[in-house]
Parts: structure tokens; sequence; C-alpha cells
């Protein structure tokens, strides 16, 4: 998606959940020092040496594990399994590229200390990006974590993207995202996806494909159109943080930016939730509507219900257009039962209230169907 201006904004390497709004921690929490010098890198997971199975793997910067680096574990998976393979992964700073295939079905990604602010997998690219043999990454190139695969799982792992605009004025196409996730019943359970433009792409293999995608209790940060994409995708019990920009119009940027398809009955569902930041009140919108060029007959899809919003969040004029020809009006938007300054409803007709009949269809079972995530 198109960005509006330049960030001007500055990285902060912080320790612990105090990630500040004008950058992204990254730094393993305090406790990471300690479980890095521990002599049970993996915590209750076992060890190269005692497996918690034949289908596990050890990922340890450090080399006390089976592999360096995810990638490698990754690749030493097989192909197809008849049972999925899990890959533990100790605490630390993982810079670079991941991208788990279509064929590695039922992976899981599981960080070690059970603090997903130990364990960050991290890299800096942007759409606009020079790729080394020439052109640029483009938005999905620029994923730091990409999951095509069915059946994926992470467990307690942060999923990051640290460009930052300011570093790089000569780049006008700043999208930048943290993980691009595409496969069916992808499950993230206390994750955190850092990034600030196109943060979390919740997408789809294929137009036809309605990916079904399940993240509860994780915290996800950004600025512009931060979660995005075409999959049905439920947010249970997840903080969404705006972030501060350095820019002098308003809004700064929207949470979410759906592109449903049509033919998908199910888009994005946003329940139990918080919507935070320590932004301006009414610095942001909570959604624009997206229609790709890819899609011109997408009906964007979003529900946000029994949610705290925040101030920060424009109670009058909350959703807008993306672009001329596409009013949000035709998106498929509606909200229930929220709470907080930022749900107030001063102009009815700009914020769509769900009837109790109509709550009844958008729920986690009518989202997910007959997929039980795994706890």
């Amino acid at each position: 998606m198109s960005p509006q201006s330049p960030f001007v904004g500055r990285r902060q390497m912080l320790a612990g959940a105090a990630s500040a709004a004008l950058g992204i921690a990254l730094v393993p929490a305090a406790e990471a020092s300690a479980a890095i010098a521990a002599p049970r890198p993996f915590g209750p997971y076992g060890s190269p040496h005692h497996r918690l199975n034949a289908r596990t793997l050890y990922v340890d910067p450090q080399g006390r594990g089976d592999h360096l680096t995810v990638q490698a574990a990754v690749d030493a998976t097989p192909d197809a399994p008849g049972r999925g393979w899990t890959l533990v992964i100790a605490a630390g700073t993982y810079r670079e590229t991941v991208l788990v295939s279509s064929a590695k079905t039922g992976l899981t990604f599981t960080g070690a200390t059970r603090d997903a602010r130990d364990v960050v997998i991290v890299f800096d690219n942007a759409s606009g990006t020079v790729k080394p043999g020439g052109g640029t990454y483009g938005t999905s190139g620029s994923a730091t974590t990409t999951i095509q695969a069915d059946g994926f799982t992470a467990t307690h792992v942060t999923f990051a993207n640290d460009w930052l605009r300011a570093d790089h004025p000569e780049i006008t196409a700043t999208q930048a995202v943290a993980v691009k996730v595409m496969g069916d019943r992808s499950s993230f359970e206390e994750c955190r996806f850092l990034g600030h433009q196109d943060t979390l792409y919740a997408d789809t293999l294929t137009l036809a494909t309605f990916a079904r995608q399940y993240y509860r209790r994780c915290h996800i940060e950004g600025d512009v159109d931060f979660v995005f994409g075409r999959a049905t995708a439920v947010f249970d019990r997840c903080e969404f943080r705006t972030l501060v920009r350095d820019v002098s119009f308003r809004p700064y940027g929207y949470v979410f930016s759906p592109s449903t398809a049509a033919a998908n009955p199910h888009g994005f569902l946003v329940t139990r939730c918080r919507i935070t930041g320590d932004t301006p009140d009414g610095a942001y919108g909570l959604a624009r509507p997206w229609r790709p060029s890819s899609d011109l007959t997408a009906v964007p899809m979003l529900t946000v219900r029994e949610t705290w919003i925040g101030p920060e969040i424009d109670t009058a004029t909350p959703y807008v257009n993306m672009s001329s020809g596409y009013p949000w009006q035709d998106a498929r938007l509606g909200e229930y039962r929220n709470s907080g300054p930022g749900a107030a409803v001063p102009v009815p007709e700009n914020r769509p209230q769900l009837t109790r009949a109509q709550a009844a269809g958008r729920t986690v079972r009518t989202h997910l169907g007959d997929w039980n995530p795994p706890a």
C-alpha cells in the first residue's frame, strides 16, 4: 500500500516490554541474559541430547542446538511430513529472513523461554530496498518471515522488521513487512509483531483460497495499515499499538486494511482486544478498506467487537477510502459492543454498528469453522 509521507523516527534498542513509540523494541528482555548463560538454553523443551521426540530440532546462535539459524532448521525438516515438526528456538536475536515454504506443513516455532521478547526474528528490507541482483523487493518481498505452509504454529516468538524511513530518505516505497502469513490453519499464541508500515500481512496463497488464521494474546504494533490482507484472520484478546509519527497531517495512519475477496464470507475479526498507543487523541483511523490492483472485486471485511478502543482513534471518521471510486461504505465493516473513549459514536452514519443477530454471524466459530486451533 502506498505511503502517505516519509516517517521521521529513530530505532530504539530497548529491553523488556517497554517498546517506545518512536521505535521498535528488539533487544531481548532482561531475562534473556540469564537464559542465554544458563545451562538449559531450551528451558523445559529438552535439548539435542534429550529430545522431546524425533521431530524436534533446536536452534541456538551460540551453537548449543542443532542449527545456528532459524532458516537452517526449517530447511532441515522434511517436506510434506506425515506429522508436524517443532523448532525450539533459544533466546537471541536472529537477524535473517525466513521462508516456510508450502511443503513444510505442520511446522511449529516455539520460543524456549516462553517470553516472546527473548526470541526475535528480524530483518530490515522495505518494499523499495534494492535487491542484490537489481530491482526492488516490493511489499511481499520485504517480509522478514514468509509462511506459505498450512498448519503453521508459533508460540512466544517476536517477528519484526526494523527498517525505518528516517534512515532511508531516498526510498519512497516504505512498506516493510514483519511477517507474511498465507497458509490455512495458521496459529500464533503470545507472539509479537513489530514494524511500522504493513507490519502483519495476513494473506492467502491465491484469490480462491480462504486461509484461516488465529492470533491469540498477541502484540501487534505499527503505523500505516499495519494489519492488512485478504485472509480470514481472527484476533482474540490481542493488543494493537499505534506508534508516534513525526508528521504534520492527520490521520497518522490506520490500524487495519483488509482486502477480503468478495466470495469469502469471513474477513478480519477482532474480538476482546485492546487498541492502544501513546499517540495524540484522534491521531489514527481504525481502518481503510483495501481493494488491491490484483483483485478489484474485493469487498473488504472487518468486524471489531467487544474491544477496548483507546482515544488515539478518531471517533468521528474512523473509516476512510483508500482510493477513489471505492467508498468505505461499500465494504463489510461492523462494530459491536466496543468500549473505551475511541469507541464513542458521535456520527452514527460513520460507525456501522451490528445488531445482535448480525453479530451472531461474526464470531470466532463462524470464522474458523471446523478448525480448532492448538492450545
